[in-house]
């Protein structure tokens, strides 16, 4: 007989399965014509800023040399540029001076002028570079500012960032709490106080005014704008780079993210009560108590070429308004300065760790009610090494699935000793398809057999498969923590450096990947004949045969390629799931299944009378026999 040949639709079934593969594991990078008309767009807004800036020169204030308290005559002069705000010039804060508090946790630094953090750091954590000691900075060398555009009774426009604060410093037990004033009198003052307590990353931070009714136009909102260029922490610029986004909470208790990719993006949600400039490890929260009403969310990617950029990852941009009550402005706001981790976030109760990629649905459930309790208890609970905790918890997960694998693997045995008869009926009925397919789901029926069995139990385990893609990236426990060869289990596990790149695969070669791609490959090979024999080719279906075969060397190669740059943790996790399936497939194959049984208990139960038929089949069986019965009208005619 001669060889089919590979059709169409063979092609057709290869490109969906792996469609969804390549989905789960790898976002697409936006297209040239995409970034093309983004960097068009961003050079069109610069430019509009640029021209804005200009217009507004001449009602922006350019702070002159501070007067000496008294000096009427210097303050008369500093009134025409700062109108109201010309006192805050004359005090001796009026410098670029510095005011720095810190807990067990974080430092912050806070200068006079503008009154915002200009330096946070966070104790306990470094950068990749780990053995260098320099400690994780999120705001630094000028890549944050926060601004108040004022609006003032007299037609200026002053902006917050250009004016000088005077700090207060002073303590409530173990609180420091730092008040910055930007004063327009002796009592007439924009507040801005921080509070700051021990062993916190949470920083209070209260935004109020006193006295400025006649000072500030309170008939619209002010504008404060807050921007961030996200600092590069980690060892990998594109996943950290994938990681990297804009979240926030809006309404009633609904969480979003500015987009997938953060290419020159921005969203306009109402009642926001928090934004997070989240990076892939840590994250800086703004949030407060009274939701601001509506906000401008904006992310822009700073990394063009990963060779070449690699200080900042994502120029992100929040302009929120904060709105007049009796002519004063009055927001009780907090910052967060610290890690992205699950339970850190959590132990807040401000629902912070919803910035953290989990999957929605099942698979976000999987993860916070399954994964992350699992973990932290053999992680943290019993202390095992990060490295033997995932070997620990893969087995675990693997163990509870085994049943679900029992059943794929019994439901391939009985089909494949099924299979003679069904290929007898295929020739039997070869130019009568439908008659065909009847006594197919008659044959599976009275022999006690349901062809949709081995197909169950893998849709089952593919939530688990896909949390998985969720937990190990977002898993913070694993920055930094080393095991065998892997110096970090967040990041890739690099055994070579190549002196070239390589399209999807990366500049170097990680050895986890490949171990788990050997694993899939034998996996594959193990079970590929028993699916074989299992699944009958179908007329005008594709051939399963060759479809197998193709993939048994294409899944290892994608396994290769897609988790080259991914974390060691999550390839560790796909190696010793797939060793541990071998074995048990491999337990199960020789020692359980005894397919002389298997056929002897068919062979009884088409003795017996055939059972009920389930909705589904019984449904699928009256439309095959409203077609066939349509099919003999139509030729008696």
């Amino acid at each position: 007989m001669e060889e089919k040949k590979f059709d169409l639709n063979s092609i057709i079934g290869f490109i969906l399965i792996f469609g969804i593969l390549i989905w789960i594991m790898y976002q697409n990078k936006p297209s040239e014509a995409t970034i093309a008309a983004e960097k068009a767009k961003k050079e069109l807004v610069a430019k509009q800023e640029a021209q804005a800036k200009e217009a507004t020169t001449a009602k922006t204030a350019v702070l002159p040399v501070a007067a000496t308290p008294g000096d009427t005559v210097q303050l008369a002069k500093l009134q025409k540029t700062l109108g109201g705000f010309a006192y805050s010039a004359t005090l001796p804060s009026a410098k670029d001076a510095y005011t720095t508090i810190e807990n067990e946790k974080i430092i912050l630094k806070i200068a006079n002028k503008g009154g915002y953090i200009v330096e946070a750091t966070l104790k306990g954590f470094k950068r990749f570079e780990k053995n260098s000691g320099q400690l994780v900075e999120l705001i630094k060398d000028n890549n944050a500012h926060l601004n108040i555009q004022l609006q003032t009774t007299d037609n200026r426009t002053l902006n917050s960032k250009d004016l000088y604060f005077e700090p207060t410093l002073t303590k409530n037990g173990e609180d420091q709490i730092l008040s910055m004033r930007l004063k327009a009198g002796a009592n007439e003052f924009l507040e801005y106080k921080y509070v700051l307590k021990p062993n916190e990353y949470l920083v209070g931070f209260d935004i109020r005014s006193q006295g400025l009714n006649k000072v500030l136009n309170s008939s619209k909102p002010l504008d404060l704008v807050w921007d961030l260029k996200t600092n590069r922490n980690e060892k990998s610029v594109s996943i950290e780079k994938r990681y990297a986004e804009i979240y926030y909470e809006y309404g009633d208790e609904k969480y979003s993210y500015v987009n997938p990719n953060g290419v020159g993006k921005e969203e306009t949600p109402e009642k926001v009560s928090y934004v997070a400039f989240k990076q892939h490890f840590f994250t800086t929260i703004l949030t407060t108590d009274k939701p601001f009403e509506k906000s401008r969310l904006q992310s822009d990617d700073l990394v063009k070429d990963e060779k070449i950029d690699t200080n900042y990852i994502k120029q992100f941009k929040a302009t929120v308004p904060l709105a007049f009550s009796n002519g004063e402005v009055d927001y009780k706001m907090s910052w967060y300065f610290g890690p992205a981790d699950y339970k850190t976030l959590k132990s807040y109760d401000k629902n912070f760790e919803k910035i953290i990629p989990l999957g929605w649905g099942i698979f976000g459930w999987i993860n916070k009610f399954i994964f992350i309790p699992l973990f932290g208890f053999l992680s943290s609970t019993i202390g095992l090494s990060l490295g033997i905790a995932i070997i620990v918890f893969t087995i675990i997960i693997k163990i509870a699935m085994s049943p679900i694998t029992y059943k794929s693997f019994l439901s391939q045995a009985k089909m494949k000793v099924l299979r003679p008869e069904i290929t007898e009926l295929g020739e039997k009925f070869k130019k009568d398809p439908m008659k065909k397919q009847q006594e197919t789901m008659k044959l599976y029926n009275k022999a006690g057999v349901n062809p949709m069995a081995g197909c169950i139990p893998a849709l089952i385990q593919l939530p688990f498969m896909y949390a998985s893609f969720q937990f190990f990236p977002s898993a913070f426990e694993l920055r930094q923590k080393s095991f065998l060869w892997a110096d970090d289990l967040s990041s890739f596990d690099a055994v070579a450096k190549l002196p070239f790149h390589i399209p999807l695969y990366g500049d170097h070669i990680s050895l986890f990947p490949i171990l788990a791609a050997i694993a899939i490959f034998f996996y594959m090979k193990m079970t590929s004949g028993d699916q074989q024999m299992a699944a009958p080719q179908q007329e005008g279906m594709p051939d399963m045969a060759k479809m197998m075969k193709i993939m048994i060397y294409v899944s290892p190669l994608m396994m290769l390629i897609f988790f080259n740059s991914y974390g060691a943790g999550l390839s560790l996790y796909n190696f010793i799931s797939n060793l541990i399936t071998i074995g048990i497939m491999f337990v199960i194959k020789n020692y359980i299944v005894d397919s002389d049984k298997i056929h002897a208990q068919i062979q009884e139960n088409k003795l017996k009378e055939p059972k009920k038929q389930g909705k589904f089949q019984r449904r699928l069986q009256e439309v095959m026999e409203q077609q066939e019965a349509a099919k003999a009208a139509k030729g008696k005619k």
